[in-house]
């Protein structure tokens, strides 16, 4: 590699931001390129429905590197641009504009966006998504104590948000269309406890419910839903899941499979060409499948290990997948991935907002739902990694430590 080699790094995201310092770190001599879509430098994307819709933190305090960071390291930014295609033969990309520019190096941390709801009355002024800055800020013009927020969907991001609004003194709706909230990546006993914290701070929780139509002349006055149910909202709040930004990469003959196909170094099919985030689908050999992780670790870890692929330095990206989420007072650690599981063992007691939900398959941890449990969250990660065999028993006795059974194995 040489001074006047370049490399790209496509989409100013957490994976981004991480990348372009990671090159640099590996001992990239050349020129690196960030280039994102929005106006601003890469920020912090999990405040924005927490810290920052609520006003506790400001936009200048959700960036993910202090641009002396940046600075330092020689990278440069060109913001609010979108890239129109990438021509792998010519290694060049192309502007909206129509400008084009030369890669040596190619990274691709588009991440994803959120699933529009396509029905009537979408477009109305008081809807939202939450995705983005801009979109953080365009819901908290619209909050206002004692108004009438509705949200669609119970996943993460739609119970976050609810969460906030409350202690922000709206009056809030969730729907789920479907039998409870977070179904598709939790337990039953999750879904029941996260009902009940919700419903103790006031939020109305609507199961198998589904938004038909946003009503209103100019803005959303109300929600007509199925089972001639109708809302009246102030404020709609959409959040039905993402969508990997894979467009760019399969126009230019790029391997897409639920995300931009990457092997364990972070490659696409292209030797030119990394990718890492939320946009890839990669494989992890600690779990024994491929998978696209919506989390922030996994955007930072994979972003470090394309850096090393560019440089190469190839170092294999097999991390345990971990996450969490802030509601209230409530917080919720995830370590693993409960794909699969057979049962789940309760350590405590949810009535006491401390307790863990294991997953497990046969006699092996597969993920664990710590709620206010933070060391063993952290001893769950070990359990999980190290394939240890544990008993239901062992897992539920509180008067066990979990480190012991890490330490005793």
């Amino acid at each position: 590699m040489t001074e006047q080699q370049t490399c790209i790094i496509i989409g100013a995201s957490h994976a981004g931001a991480q990348l372009a310092n990671s090159v640099r770190k590996e001992g990239w001599q050349g020129r690196i390129l960030v280039i994102g879509d929005e106006a601003i430098a890469p920020y912090h994307r999990p405040p924005l429905s927490k810290a920052l819709l609520m006003g506790d933190k400001t936009a200048d305090q959700l960036e993910i590197f202090k641009p002396t960071v940046y600075d330092k390291a020689n990278i440069e930014f060109l913001l609010n641009t979108r890239v129109a295609s990438i021509n792998r033969a010519d290694k060049t990309i192309t502007l909206e504009g129509g400008n084009t520019l030369t890669y040596d190096k190619l990274a691709l941390c588009t991440g994803a966006r959120v699933r529009k709801l396509d029905i009537p009355g979408s477009d109305l002024k008081g809807v939202h998504y939450l995705r983005t800055l801009a979109d953080a800020e365009a819901i908290q013009r619209d909050v206002s104590a004692n108004r009438k927020a509705v949200i669609v969907g119970g996943g993460y991001i739609g119970l976050e948000t609810a969460a906030s609004l409350r202690k922000l003194g709206m009056e809030v709706t969730v729907l789920e269309m479907m039998s409870r909230v977070l179904e598709r990546v939790t337990a039953p006993e999750l879904s029941d406890y996260y009902t009940k914290l919700h419903e103790s701070h006031g939020v109305k929780i609507i199961l198998n419910a589904q938004a038909q139509a946003i009503l209103g002349n100019d803005k959303a006055q109300q929600v007509q839903c199925n089972n001639d149910l109708v809302l009246d909202a102030d404020l709609v709040i959409i959040g039905i899941g993402v969508i990997p930004n894979t467009e760019l990469a399969a126009a230019a003959g790029l391997v897409v499979e639920n995300g931009i196909l990457v092997d364990e170094f972070a490659c696409t099919n292209d030797p030119d060409i990394v990718a890492a985030g939320d946009c890839t689908f990669h494989p992890n050999d600690l779990l024994g499948f491929h998978l696209r992780l919506e989390s922030v670790p996994n955007a930072m870890e994979q972003a470090k290990t394309a850096a090393a692929s560019i440089c190469g330095k190839p170092k294999a990206y097999h991390a345990l997948p971990w996450f969490w989420s802030d509601q209230y007072d409530i917080k919720l650690q995830i370590a693993g991935f409960n794909k699969g599981y057979e049962r789940v063992v309760l350590r405590g007691n949810p009535d006491s907002n401390q307790f863990v939900a294991w997953y497990l398959q046969d006699n092996k941890v597969l993920a664990a739902d710590c709620i206010n449990s933070s060391k063993e969250f952290m001893q769950a990660k070990k359990l999980i990694a190290q394939n240890i065999t544990v008993t239901d028993a062992q897992l539920a006795d509180t008067s066990i430590e979990v480190a012991s059974l890490v330490t005793n194995t």
